[in-house]
């Protein structure tokens, strides 16, 4: 079955910015993850389906490939290969030059070296406080893993895979034409220098199954939303003795119902009364690590902000935190009865002007403005 578009998976134009592709990554792979999807039994080829498309699309050079040869350029069975052969100081092999534009039918790869795992992306979801502080969290990963069965080796236990008598195990096969050399890949064993006759019944003879593994991940405290955290080897297994691949865990920090983020400094806002802050008050401030008592001195204006030091963010892979920054709202009240608004009016009859620094200079300005 032919392979879809990538950006037809992910949905998303050809033209689409990094930042397009992540959006669309992060809201497919939610829809498609096995973990969500038990139910559904076209989830996990779909959740692959997605994996491979970002894979390829958020690699500048992967995406180039594939806008420029679709599937085949980026696909390892593809043909290609180096450059052999010698003329005027540069070398010259056709199956390079033909395998790109016709897709293999004069050139070919070998497949039987060994082949690093694909590397996963997920994403994980933390709390304000866990990505403040950090988190040990257990994630479930959908990768593929060498065969119990068969070691890995794709053919029937008490059986071993045997040298391909076309190609002697190259994987390819070669004709000369004068200067020029060709290369396919052999039809015989496909690229793999091996035969198997005889197939694992665990794994069809690919060598590999897919699991879903638990993994538990450190989140280290500070990490911010959109940041990612790489876990290495826990990817899909290398073939034929490569490594492992990674996973790519991307963070997505829930809203605080208090607090916002500002670097590692913590932002609050807090309400407080006229009369509070006239008078000043003791105040009951929240923070990360609990409520603290704070005192609002005497005529703390609308706006202003106070610091508590010490009380924000730990600092990502370092020593201390950010600070917590609390901004003042001085709140107006509102619906005063009667007799509340006439004791506000003797009230502020009693003040003038004499308590009022700013409005009195406003008023001054406007005087010597218009000449008055």
């Amino acid at each position: 079955m032919a392979k879809r578009d990538y950006y037809e998976v992910l949905g998303v134009e050809k033209g689409a910015s990094a930042d397009e592709l992540k959006k669309a990554f992060r809201r497919m792979a939610k829809q498609y993850h096995p973990d969500l999807n038990k139910d559904n039994k076209d989830a996990e080829a779909k959740f692959k389906e997605v994996n491979e498309a970002y894979e390829v699309l958020s690699d500048p050079e992967k995406r180039s490939r594939y806008d420029q040869f679709g599937h085949a350029g980026v696909d390892p069975s593809a043909a290609g290969g180096g450059y052999g052969g010698g003329f005027g100081g540069f070398d010259i092999n056709v199956e390079d030059i033909f395998g790109s534009i016709f897709g293999g039918g004069f050139g070919g790869r070998s497949r039987n070296r060994a082949e690093k795992g694909r590397t996963i992306q997920q994403e994980i979801t933390v709390s304000f406080e866990e990505a403040a502080f950090g988190v040990e969290k257990t994630i479930h990963v959908m990768r593929m893993e060498n065969c119990n069965e068969c070691s890995g080796s794709g053919a029937k236990k008490g059986t071993q895979p045997e040298t391909c008598p076309t190609c002697h195990g190259t994987g390819q096969v070669r004709m000369s034409m004068g200067f020029m050399s060709t290369a396919r890949t052999c039809d015989t064993c496909r690229g793999t220098g091996k035969i198997i006759k005889e197939p694992c019944s665990a794994c069809h003879g690919y060598g590999q199954v897919r699991h879903n593994r638990k993994i538990t991940v450190k989140i280290p405290a500070g990490i911010a939303d959109g940041q990612a955290i790489s876990i290495r080897g826990e990817g899909d297994h290398g073939r034929r003795g490569g490594p492992a691949g990674d996973v790519i865990l991307q963070i997505t920090v829930k809203e605080h119902s208090i607090f916002t983020r500002r670097g590692d400094d913590i932002i609050c806002h807090m309400p407080i009364t006229f009369a509070e802050a006239a008078l000043g008050a003791e105040m009951e401030v929240p923070t990360l690590d609990g409520k603290v008592r704070y005192q609002v001195p005497e005529g703390t204006q609308n706006g202003s902000v106070f610091r508590l030091r010490e009380k924000g963010i730990p600092h990502l892979n370092g020593r201390g935190r950010g600070d917590q920054l609390v901004y003042v709202q001085v709140e107006v009240p509102k619906n005063l009865t009667a007799q509340q608004k006439e004791l506000l009016k003797k009230f502020a009859d009693a003040l003038g002007m004499k308590n009022y620094k700013n409005k009195q200079k406003f008023s001054d300005k406007i005087k010597n403005y218009f000449g008055g």
